[in-house]
């Protein structure tokens, strides 16, 4: 009987192992790894939607304008010296910026 007793509890333990370690690993999914996945598609669809004359900022802090797009390099245009001319990768940007979406911001400005 005691034989019996301690199998019946090994199992218990174990099976309660296994569903601690299942609720674990689904924390994780959807406290960790599923947010970074919902980031990465969000940047992967702006830099797809990346348009010549976006103000654009990189991920080293410059503001520039878009004046050329190739497969994965984008020249970018700093400043208001039209020589300061940059190639770069399109993942170096963090963050884009619509021509019409400036032009809505000012309107609204003005506005108030």
């Amino acid at each position: 009987m005691l034989a019996a007793n301690a199998n019946a509890s090994g199992a218990g333990s174990m099976a309660g192992m296994i569903l601690s370690i299942v609720v674990l690993f689904g924390f994780m999914y959807f406290f960790m790894i599923r947010p970074q996945q919902k980031e990465q598609k969000k940047k992967n669809a702006m830099l797809a939607a990346l348009e010549v004359g976006d103000t654009v900022l990189t991920t080293s802090g410059f503001y520039g304008t878009i004046i050329d797009i190739s497969d994965d390099t984008v020249i970018v245009e700093f400043g208001s010296n039209k020589n300061c001319r940059i190639p770069m990768q399109r993942a170096a940007i963090s963050v884009v910026e619509k021509p019409e979406d400036a032009a809505n911001a000012v309107e609204d400005k003005k506005k108030k």
